[in-house]
């Protein structure tokens, strides 16, 4: 642990027990600690100061989508270091030249403690950097860069304990906007999306790299990440294919149960939420699946798809389910809710981005004991109020600049983490840190 020298073991031991009897907690991956997007920290403003919140820190880094990682008083970050102009869609495929790096910062001072870089060439479409959040397990942590080299490192010290290019392992080619389904750890295994023949999705021993199971094949891979659930008195390991909705083993990757999804583009990107007995997968073009869960043994049925007026078609940003309501922004930009399980939409707004609707809008949602919080793409903190009547916005601040470009308007798309009473947030150009204690 590194520590500033005018600060004595004794009053740093001090600090550190009161931080956690006043129920502080890490952000150890893509949506936080237990993967759910729910906030649990006590201690946490209500509105924000008249001048805004304090940043802490800022530290420069470069291009990326991914969001932090918060953990045992060390932020974890990649990005992707290229001299090509890299703010564009690029749906031709054309090649990139740059480095990707991973970035282990000290939580307090946003120091960089250690840093891991290796060259790789981009075709992927919005080049700017890599996805996937880090995932932070005990003293390891995992990368997923967006062509596929997924790395895992000794937290404290950067060594690197395994790697491995997904693409090259199994046959296939990186899909059209990268790798970026979030790989999950389960117990030893890390499971991930790979591609290819017979491994869509492959679990790997966490702590050597070396394959467990393989399972399944999709015409593309999909930027779903897999999610688990226990329904039927057993785990279920639900994954979410441009070809189908899956619940295969999470121990062996043997299949349960499989439901045809047919995805417009490959574009499967949301996880698959669990509504009660009901799971619910959407994508682009209102490809929507709402299915139920059997009870007896592993299985799911069928209720509706393609709701073209109602529905939900999440792109960016993973939707909420609360009290019989799901809640998120669809494609169109518009933020809505729907009611479950009927599917009918109960509201829509474009308030929190905007007058109306823009493709593809995107405000990442954290549920905070009664309220919600968003991370709009325009970089402002949200704090509002949502149920079955209506969205109520509470209080706005803006703390970043939007330094990327997509449909033609400056966006900043990556997901917060929300750790020790501070929000963890970056752009293209630098990640910050600020204060939202009480």
């Amino acid at each position: 642990m590194r520590t500033h020298t005018y600060l004595p073991a004794a009053a740093l031991l001090i600090w550190m027990l009161g931080t956690k009897s006043l129920n502080a907690e890490d952000w150890p991956h893509w949506m936080g600690p237990h993967r759910n997007n729910v906030w649990a920290e006590s201690g946490i403003l209500e509105s924000f100061p008249e001048q805004g919140p304090k940043v802490l820190w800022r530290t420069p880094i470069a291009g990326g989508f991914s969001g932090p990682a918060v953990a045992n008083r060390r932020v974890f970050i990649t990005d992707y270091v290229t001299s090509d102009n890299v703010k564009v869609a690029n749906f031709k495929r054309n090649s990139f030249t740059g480095v990707e790096r991973v970035l282990c910062l000290d939580e307090r001072s946003g120091e960089i403690l250690w840093q891991h870089e290796y060259a790789v060439k981009y075709s992927i479409s919005y080049p700017s950097g890599p996805r996937c959040t880090p995932i932070v397990d005990d003293d390891e942590v995992y990368t997923l860069g967006a062509e596929g080299d997924l790395i895992c490192f000794a937290a404290t010290t950067g060594e690197v304990k395994w790697s491995k290019n997904l693409p090259d392992a199994y046959n296939t080619k990186t899909g059209l906007w990268g790798y970026a389904a979030h790989p999950l750890v389960d117990g030893e295994r890390l499971i991930t999306l790979a591609g290819g023949d017979g491994s869509h999705t492959v679990a790997l021993d966490k702590m050597t790299g070396k394959e467990i199971w393989r399972s399944g094949t999709a015409s593309e891979q999909g930027y779903a990440p897999p999610t688990i659930i226990s329904y039927a008195g057993v785990r279920q390991l639900i994954l979410f294919s441009p070809d189908h909705v899956r619940g295969v083993n999470p121990e062996t990757g043997a299949e349960f149960w499989s439901v045809p999804y047919e995805a417009s583009n490959g574009s499967t990107i949301m996880s698959p939420v669990r509504c009660g007995k009901y799971l619910y997968v959407a994508g682009f073009s209102q490809r929507s699946l709402l299915l139920e869960l059997t009870s007896d043994k592993p299985g799911a049925n069928e209720v509706w798809r393609n709701r073209r007026k109602d529905a939900l078609s999440p792109v960016n940003v993973q939707p909420f389910f609360a009290d019989g309501v799901l809640y998120g922004f669809d494609q169109s930009g518009d933020f809505a809710a729907l009611a479950l399980p009927s599917g009918k939409r109960l509201w829509t707004t474009s308030q929190p981005l905007a007058d109306r609707g823009q493709d593809s809008g995107t405000a990442f949602l954290v549920k905070h004991q009664d309220r919600y919080w968003m991370f709009t793409e325009h970089g402002e903190l949200i704090i509002a109020e949502l149920d079955k009547d209506g969205f109520r916005e509470l209080d706005r601040t803006k703390v970043i600049e939007p330094s990327n470009v997509a449909y033609g308007r400056d966006v900043v798309w990556s997901m917060p983490a929300f750790a020790n009473r501070h929000a963890y947030i970056r752009n293209d150009d630098e990640i910050i840190c600020v204060d939202l204690s009480k």
